[in-house]
């Protein structure tokens, strides 16, 4: 048995959730065995983890819930149905409790994994290391297995039909941290699971110039983010910082404009499936990392680029 952990915030299942219970289907195929997905407290249309792959849906009723207590809840649940493999997102939250579950598992764990296992020599999963520029390929010889997946890593694939949600008796355990406010990022698709991405430097001179960068966003749809100086700076909110600081991300399209590269910046983006770069400088060394680049003012280049995606579009 494989047991997915679909993580929802405020009672919406994220993308990632919808990744992993993909990849645990896939995963459940291979090794010849049944796939089961995990939600906490109430969540919205969770029976549609069936369409991605789940064969069950449990859910475990009770909102007051911290790190700590999911971990438990969510390694109670694996003894209880005998799964050999727990998967969760790559997340905050499935960094902080992966190795809680394995302790209690007594598993092998392996955090920010990108491909299914190779079944072909026992359990060897693979994930980048040193910021993207290498694979490592981990042997899990333990009985019980935790891994992580990666967002972006595999598409979504529907694999069946929505099932009905089964309520599975497991006791949360109380909560030791109290929340006293929440604060969080609103509108707009968080920048892990965003596909299409584009990114702003110092280039763009000031936050005044910062429509140009917007509008080609609107244009494709894109989440926006930036370079580390101009977070510092103010000129945009922290949240959209992306490098070895700031966030790590994964789109399908990353396009950056007035950033120069540097290996900090790369260290967070250069696991992008098409990086594009628009800079001035022919030097930058963002061009040795990009899979198209322009060369010329970002003024004059973008505003052409946000034009003709309309055109496209329309």
């Amino acid at each position: 048995m494989i047991l997915i952990y679909a993580e929802s915030p405020d009672g919406q299942l994220k993308k990632v959730a919808l990744e992993a219970v993909t990849y645990g289907a896939k995963l459940a195929s291979a090794m010849g065995t049944t796939c089961a997905a995990l939600t906490i407290g109430t969540v919205a249309d969770a029976g549609s983890l069936g369409k991605y792959g789940a064969g069950k849906v449990y859910n475990i009723a009770g909102e007051d819930v911290d790190n700590q207590n999911i971990a438990k809840a969510v390694a109670d649940v694996a003894e209880k149905i005998g799964a050999e493999v727990v998967v969760m997102p790559f997340t905050s939250t499935g960094k902080s409790i992966q190795g809680r579950v394995a302790a209690i598992l007594n598993a092998g764990v392996v955090s920010g994994v990108s491909a299914l296992p190779d079944l072909s020599n026992g359990f060897v999963v693979r994930k980048p290391v040193f910021s993207g520029k290498a694979f490592a390929d981990t042997k899990i010889t333990s009985e019980k297995k935790v891994l992580s997946l990666m967002g972006n890593a595999i598409p979504l694939e529907e694999l069946g039909a929505a099932v009905d949600v089964e309520t599975i008796d497991i006791d949360l355990a109380p909560c030791k941290v109290k929340r006293l406010s929440v604060e969080k990022q609103a509108g707009g698709i968080p920048l892990p699971e965003a596909e299409l991405v584009v990114s702003g430097g110092r280039g763009l001179k000031g936050p005044e110039n910062w429509n140009v960068l917007l509008e080609l966003a609107e244009a494709l749809g894109a989440s926006t983010a930036c370079s580390r100086p101009v977070a510092d700076m103010d000129w945009r909110p922290h949240h959209e910082h992306v490098g070895q600081t700031g966030i790590a991300i994964r789109p399908n399209l990353y396009i950056a404009m007035g950033i120069s590269g540097a290996i900090q910046h790369l260290a967070g983006v250069n696991n992008s499936k098409t990086i594009v770069v628009i800079n001035k400088d022919p030097e930058a060394p963002f061009f040795k990392a990009a899979d198209y680049g322009v060369v010329g003012d970002l003024f004059e280049v973008v505003p052409k680029l946000t034009e003709a995606v309309k055109r496209l579009k329309a």
